[in-house]
């Protein structure tokens, strides 16, 4: 396939941000060329792909740490409220594409899934008392049910209760409205959507520089992974989508927004399951509370799966750490990636998360013995044999500059983009894919605020509650989720 000389988008990486963006430009804009490059031989390989991520749906129904105690003991909602927010408008957005015929069969990509939480020990019974007395009149957490009583949380999930040793407060909430999600498939499904309506998509296509031209376009120079062959393309926005990769390409870019910037890398495996005993008494995603030390991300959890029609049970992540910054990357990614002006920042971050990195280390070199210990705390029935150990995808964590300490180490995701709007990236992991269309509209707000008047009306038909607040208004909120949950077939 030949690539053209000019473009109006260029979309760097294959993966569900990519497919999102893309889809949008597709309305908006459907006179826009677009070209996307991806570096492997398929697309959705690395964070996209299911077997690399959780799949959760990440609404905070159940993720325990978007809603930590302060030290006076209190609990605040409102960054629950707010991710929570954000799902909604991929899920109204999904929605809009299945109601038009644009992509099909929404069980191929999400199906219900309830989410749970659960602990044990009195202070974190004590805690969940408290999460859940400032939820449950939220009205994008509406029927959320709360319980100490062990034969329902049997009655739940039974996994977690059995055999458990008796006496032992335990607290669990559950939710019917929750998701599982394979980014993969919807990935590709937003994909296939997008060169059908002209865009047209190059694999084994590695990008290996980003030069500003002098009128104010960006030169992307490429090369075929096969045979090494380079190319070119003109394009009046770039988009670096690349994961992993998109640090060093934005840096590559001489961007001055980029300064500052670097990256910590987390890597992590799984227990997977397929055993179908097992897989048949449990029907939920059940997150519990973090150790001590450990980051975000690694909020240990029993979760369903659902991958080409088939469920299966994952429990992790055991968090460990790489230099890589993609799954198939180099292990020289994090040192190439320091640069004279984010030497600081990594260097305080490495300073005052000692105890983070102690962690990772000792994840890294955990037994299969530990990793049984970890897993029969939520299964106390587990035995290995019935499990398998998968290797997660990588997640590079957003460094950035700060005032006070030099640097922060930050958990979450961040879209840096040129001042002139002409090219744009994302960096950071979790939530991400589960929250793709607010953060591509974050991006559409930064580098084309001019059309934004213009392709408003357009957003708000595809996105109904764009430009307002769900949890504003319990009988909005009400009937989005019902009618999010009826054309994705979620009422089941």
């Amino acid at each position: 396939m030949s690539i053209p000389r000019e473009v109006d988008v260029c979309l760097i990486g294959g993966g569900v941000m990519s497919a999102t963006l893309g889809a949008l430009f597709t309305q908006l804009e459907p006179s826009w060329t677009i070209q996307i490059f991806e570096r492997l031989s398929e697309v959705a390989q690395e964070s996209s792909n299911p077997w690399n991520n959780a799949g959760t749906g990440h609404a905070a129904l159940c993720e325990l740490n978007y809603m930590p105690e302060a030290p006076d003991g209190s609990v605040e909602a409102s960054k629950a409220v707010a991710i929570n927010e954000q799902f909604q408008l991929s899920r109204q957005y999904w929605s809009y594409l299945v109601a038009e015929n644009l992509i099909k069969d929404p069980a191929s990509f999400i199906n219900p899934t309830p989410h749970m939480t659960f602990v044990w020990g009195e202070k974190n019974v004590e805690y969940m008392r408290k999460r859940f007395a400032v939820l449950k009149d939220q009205p994008l957490f509406d029927g959320m049910e709360y319980t100490e009583k062990p034969e329902v949380i049997e009655d739940w999930a039974p996994l977690l209760m059995d055999e458990r040793q008796p006496g032992v407060p335990v607290a669990a909430t559950r939710i019917a409205s929750g998701t599982d999600i394979d980014y993969s498939a919807l990935t590709r499904q937003l994909l296939e959507y997008v060169t059908s309506h002209g865009a047209k998509l190059r694999t084994e296509t590695q990008v290996t520089a980003l030069r500003r031209l002098r009128n104010g376009r960006w030169r992307v120079h490429v090369r075929d992974v096969v045979g090494n062959t380079p190319h070119t393309v003109d394009a009046k926005f770039v988009f670096v989508g690349a994961g992993g990769g998109a640090l060093a390409l934005l840096q590559n870019s001489g961007i001055s927004e980029i300064r500052g910037f670097g990256g910590f890398p987390v890597s992590g495996e799984f227990l997977r399951t397929s055993n179908p005993a097992i897989v048949a008494r449990h029907e939920a995603k059940v997150y519990g509370k973090a150790s001590i030390g450990a980051p975000p991300m690694s909020v240990p959890h029993l979760d369903t799966r659902v991958v080409d029609g088939e469920k299966s049970l994952l429990f992790g992540p055991f968090a460990g750490f790489t230099p890589k910054f993609l799954k198939r990357g180099s292990w020289f990614d994090l040192p190439l990636s320091i640069r004279w002006h984010n030497i600081i920042p990594m260097l305080s971050v490495a300073v005052t998360n000692l105890s983070l990195i102690r962690y990772l280390l000792g994840e890294l070199t955990a037994s299969q013995a530990k990793r049984l210990a970890d897993l029969r705390q939520f299964m106390p029935t587990a035995q290995m044999s019935d499990w398998e150990i998968i290797t997660a995808g990588q997640r590079v964590q957003v460094i950035k500059k700060d005032a006070k300490k030099g640097g922060v180490l930050q958990f979450g995701t961040e879209v840096v983009a040129a001042t002139d709007g002409s090219i744009a990236g994302l960096l950071g992991a979790s939530p991400g894919a589960s929250v793709s269309v607010q953060i591509m509209i974050e991006l559409l707000q930064k580098c084309f605020p001019e059309n934004l008047s213009r392709w408003t009306p357009k957003l708000q038909k595809m996105i109904p509650s764009f430009g307002t607040r769900l949890s504003d208004s319990p009988a909005a909120a009400k009937e989005s989720l019902r009618h999010t949950a009826e054309v994705l077939k979620l009422n089941v």
